[in-house]
């Protein structure tokens, strides 16, 4: 009785010992199917019970394992197999249990092979080397087949050109057989000659390159010899020069070329090779071939080939016998058939690297070397043979080509395979280090988790130096500055006042060279934020050229700008990075222009557009370019000099003058059908400067880089304005460019991207943002006299922002003219606008008695007004009579609305240069408690000073926890500025402290007193050096009202003032 057991397995009834005694034992009732089918499954089932003890028996042995493996799924379904009676399904569960621990320990024993990964790579490897070597196999097999076909198609080409090759030179002396047959035997008398034939043939040599040398030999029967040699004065020879024996006919030599003159006399059928050459061509009319031969003079392989010569012509159908009959002579010629070849295997590609052997195999057992050397070189596996007809039935030659070497093997069959190697051994290997580091992910992402951590720390770090560094720095610069403001207002003489503002001057250009300096930090750090906030371009534009007013006036330049029409009024964007763009552009063009102008354009991109097509098309079809053109006879800019980039003037002229509009375009003042939301401006700015040197222009926009060393040194700045003006522009969704020459000037032009203010945002909104311009002007019209086209537009543009009604004038002859004809039609123009290069002092006699004798004859009561403009501020050019004010450019539509209002008399309206004034700061503060938070005392000094100086009280203390206590409500402060950056407590916390109190004392007082008469909100303005966009908004997240950066000047303090104080009631009342 066998018994076994699996090692391990637990006593219960699905693992309990079975025997075969059970099997042979138990009683089984049913039929003989049945017991036949009991039979075969005890069997069965005994020869697996046998394999596993055998198996269990060698178990000490690591192969048992793996066969252990094999064999479980075998005996689960042997012991499983068709058990299906009643009785035997205990004993069926009982093998179905054995079965699967016998798969489990299976696996398990095998679990250490298949996962080892030393085995797996081997496995790997093997299958790449496999795979390689198939793909080498069968590549450069394919590589071999095409270095055949290559052979074969190399080996048939130069079949085909040497046959034709041949069969050129066949029919050369086929067509000098025709000519001899036509000329001297045709012919009574003959016109052939030996002189002439020899002279002929020397002169078509050149025809016959591979032709040694061509002869007639003509055909003598026996019984006309004796006539013949008489005739011809000599007696006919043998091949070896001696006397030719009796024989039926001779083939002597009458005409030879000049080349081979010494076989006259010769009877070519001396020789039994060259008889039957003779005899088959004359039977055949077809040219002859002998066997190859050495040449004489060149030594070369060649044949002597031969046709027949009759009579007459003959038609394709004639007999051999009627031939023979026909038959007059024979040309004759040595072919070197050696050149032809080499000169042949010359002019074809590939000839390097295959070897070409030609042989004449008439003879197939003894073959002749008709080319090529013997044996012949090359790689002897490789031959392709290319049979050879050369019009010669009883002579066969053939061509073999072989390669010089063995073809090399194809690079594709090495680099494939190395590369599917490679990429195989790639993916294993990636396979090989995700399986060995897949234990280690969870520590590289906790060290990744560290990493991004401080990195984000460090960022972090990055933001508040920058912060500091931009507070520390300005911090000490506001008390500089604001000292220096101090110093100024007290009683200086004039060389100290001299050494003040020049040092106020040096401290704001270091300020500003901070700004640019921090700005391309923040650039390169990627906080440079773009905001998108309504505002007026034209005002934003006006107030950056205003910025250069001064400079520009000391230099004696124009200074201008101009917007189109069709640009609208309000834009949504960043209004203070775009007047930076504009400012820096604007500043480099006053830097490095001494005469001239500085013109600032701005255009919508597809008006642009449109005009440089119109442009490309012709555009002299329309009136207004040729006015334009035909104006100045030295150029139509601005000032009168040449600039590089013309478009700009054409965009301006054609768009404006008398008032049309663009081909292609919308008309002014009509809507679009179609809006879209973008607007896209391109601005230029021209100027008519020293211009960029050509071998600096590629590094104009590298920051820190100027044209030379000396750059610095004569202009100033820190060479980084134009890279922070082209990032800008980048983060505007645009993009900059320029043009420039030396000595002509430069253009810079960019492009940026504004949104469309809303429809629904209102008219209001509209007017809010726009600049306050007065509306009393409405109507009234303008004579501008102006002999520049460009610039009487540019002053057109202005006096139309204010609403007026504008004429053109060239001369001041014109404009009185023009003012006489308005007299009758009585709309009188009020206002003469003359540039001062048309102003002449000498006409002012003359036009006062014009005017005088207008207003007698037409009872005109008011004489217009006149305005001069000019570049230069002079007190000479005021003085001027009959000039009622004089304006100084640039011009700006505010200030000129200032000028006619105080010349005409009518009312007037607050602008921004009035608010400005000192005058109305000192209505605004004067009497006002100011509470100032600083813990810098000389910027507690500055700032006090500043304020009391327009008769504000201010009281100064130096923390927040100090400000707490003051603005307790109820308290007697009107307005609060308050540093940021400070200890114990900073303005934020300060800030949200007092918003805290003021919201407890309203509840509190609402709740016992009902509504509340004054509302406890205290301005609170930040006053700190740190300008950049983060802290602007936490003081808005904070609830503070304003922001003041530091050094604040004048302008910036009556803004702030103007908005919070003009109208706010006394605390407490």
């Amino acid at each position: 009785m066998a018994r076994f057991q699996f090692p391990g397995s637990s006593p219960n009834p699905l693992t309990r010992r079975l025997t075969i005694e059970n099997w042979e034992t138990e009683g089984v009732e049913g039929d003989k199917t049945t017991i036949k089918k009991l039979v075969f499954d005890s069997v069965v089932a005994s020869i697996v019970e046998g394999c596993l003890e055998y198996l269990l028996a060698i178990n000490a042995l690591h192969l048992t394992k793996r066969v252990l493996f094999l064999a479980a799924p075998l005996l689960f379904f042997t012991s499983s197999y068709k058990l299906e009676q009643k009785q035997d399904r205990e004993r069926r569960d009982c093998l179905l249990a054995s079965g699967l621990m016998g798969l489990e320990m299976a696996l398990g024993a095998g679990k250490s092979w298949w996962r080892n990964q030393n085995v797996i790579m081997a496995t790997w490897m093997m299958l790449t080397v496999g795979i390689c070597i198939s793909f080498h196999y069968h590549m450069r097999t394919e590589s071999m087949r095409k270095a055949e076909e290559m052979l074969t198609s190399m080996c048939e080409e130069r079949a085909r050109m040497l046959m034709e090759q041949f069969a050129v030179s066949v029919n050369q002396v086929h067509a000098l057989a025709i000519l001899v047959s036509t000329f001297h035997y045709q012919k009574e008398p003959s016109a052939l000659d030996q002189e002439t034939f020899a002279e002929y043939t020397t002169r078509t040599a050149f025809e016959r390159r591979y032709l040694n040398g061509v002869t007639y030999a003509r055909r003598v029967i026996h019984a006309d010899r004796e006539l013949f040699e008489n005739q011809q004065g000599w007696t006919i020879k043998t091949m070896e020069l001696k006397p030719s024996l009796i024989q039926d006919e001779h083939a002597a030599v009458i005409y030879p070329q000049e080349t081979v003159s010494h076989i006259e006399t010769l009877d070519m059928m001396s020789g039994e090779e060259y008889r039957g050459n003779i005899l088959r061509a004359r039977a055949t009319g077809k040219a002859v071939l002998t066997r190859p031969f050495r040449l004489l003079k060149s030594n070369h392989l060649g044949v002597v080939l031969t046709f027949p010569v009759y009579f007459s012509d003959l038609p394709a159908d004639t007999t051999a016998e009627e031939r023979v009959k026909e038959t007059s002579g024979y040309i004759g010629g040595a072919f070197d058939v050696e050149s032809l070849v080499e000169n042949l295997l010359h002019q074809l590609a590939g000839s390097q690297e295959i070897v070409v052997n030609i042989y004449d195999i008439t003879n197939s057992c003894e073959p002749l070397v008709l080319y090529g050397v013997h044996p012949p070189d090359g790689h002897m596996s490789s031959l392709h043979i290319s049979m050879l007809d050369f019009g010669d039935p009883f002579r066969k030659h053939q061509m073999n080509c072989r390669y010089r070497k063995m073809p090399p093997v194809s690079l594709l069959s090495i680099t494939t395979p190395t590369g599917i190697f490679v990429i195989f051994m790639l993916v294993g290997y990636i396979g090989y280090a995700a399986w060995s580091h897949y234990d280690n992910v969870n520590e590289d992402f906790q060290k990744m988790e560290e990493l991004k951590s401080k990195a984000e720390a460090a960022d972090v770090a990055k933001s508040q130096f920058l912060a500091t560094v931009m507070h520390e720095i300005r911090t000490p610069m506001n008390g500089v500055l604001g000292m220096l403001n101090m110093l100024l207002d007290t009683e200086l003489n004039i060389t100290q006042k001299d050494c003040a503002q020049t040092a106020q001057i040096c401290g704001r250009a270091l300020i500003a060279i901070i700004n640019e300096v921090l700005d391309c930090a923040k650039i390169k750090e990627g906080k440079l934020e773009i905001e998108f906030v309504p505002f007026d371009l034209r005002s934003v534009l006006d107030d950056a050229v205003s910025l250069f007013s001064v400079k520009s006036r000391e230099k004696g330049i124009e200074l201008a700008v101009y917007v189109s029409d069709r640009v609208p009024t309000i834009l949504v964007g960043d209004p203070r990075r775009f007047k930076q763009i504009v400012t820096n552009l604007i500043g480099n063009s006053v830097k490095f222009t001494k005469r001239g102008h500085i013109f600032v354009q701005v255009h919508l991109v597809e008006d642009v557009k449109i005009l440089d097509t119109e442009r490309e098309n012709g555009l002299n079809g329309y009136a207004n370019e040729a006015n334009i053109t035909s104006v100045n006879a030295v150029f139509n800019t601005l000032s009168g000099l040449e600039v590089v980039d013309s478009r700009n003037t054409k965009c301006l002229g054609l768009q404006l003058c008398d008032g049309e509009s663009l081909p292609g375009t919308i008309e002014k003042g009509s809507a679009p059908e179609c809006v879209t939301d973008q607007v896209n401006l391109m601005v230029s700015v021209e100027d008519t400067g020293v211009g960029i040197p050509t071998c600096a222009q590629d590094r104009v926009f590298t920051p820190f880089m100027q044209a030379n060393s000396s750059t610095s040194r004569n202009y100033g700045g820190a060479g980084i304005g134009l890279c922070i003006s082209k990032c800008l522009v980048e983060l505007m969704s645009g993009n900059i460019s320029f043009s420039s020459k030396p000595h002509v000037g430069s253009t810079f032009t960019f492009t940026v991207v504004f949104q469309r203010q809303h429809r629904g945002a209102g008219a209001d909104r509209e007017r809010s943002l726009s600049e306050v311009l007065p509306t009393c002007f409405r109507g009234m019209r303008v004579i501008v006299v102006d002999r520049q086209p460009v610039r009487s537009t540019i002053t057109k543009y202005h006096l139309q922002r204010l609403s007026m009604i504008t004429e053109d004038a060239r001369t001041i002859n014109e404009a009185l003219y023009r003012y006489l004809i308005s007299s009758h039609r009585g709309k009188l123009p009020c206002i003469l606008f003359i540039e001062k290069d048309s102003w002449d002092p000498k006409v002012n006699i003359h036009i006062q008695n014009d005017l005088l004798k207008w207003k007698q004859a037409i009872s005109v009561h008011d004489l217009p007004k006149v305005v001069l403009l000019s570049t230069i501020e002079s007190d000479k050019t005021k003085a001027w009579p009959h000039v009622d004010t004089v304006i100084v450019k640039p011009l700006r539509a505010s200030t000129m609305a200032t000028c006619f209002q105080q010349m005409l008399g009518i009312g007037r309206v607050k602008n921004k240069d009035t608010l400005n004034s000192s005058s109305f700061l000192h209505g605004l503060l004067d009497g006002k408690n100011i509470l100032i938070v600083d813990d810098n005392k000389v910027n507690l000094r500055v700032a006090a000073a500043a304020l009391e100086k327009y008769g504000a009280k201010v009281e100064c203390v130096e923390s927040g926890k100090s400000a707490l206590s003051l603005l307790q409500p109820p308290h007697k402060f009107h307005a609060c500025f308050m540093d940021i950056q400070m200890p114990e407590m900073d303005g934020f916390q300060a800030t949200q402290e007092i918003r805290r109190m003021e919201s407890s004392v309203a509840s509190e007082e609402a709740h016992i007193e009902g509504p509340i008469k004054v509302k406890w909100r205290i301005p609170i303005l930040a006053m700190t050096a740190d300008v950049i966009q983060v802290t602007y908004e936490q003081c808005v997240k904070c609830d503070m009202d304003g922001y003041v950066s530091k050094p604040f000047e004048e302008a910036q303090l009556c803004n702030v003032v103007a908005k919070f104080l003009a109208s706010q009631p006394i605390p407490g009342s």
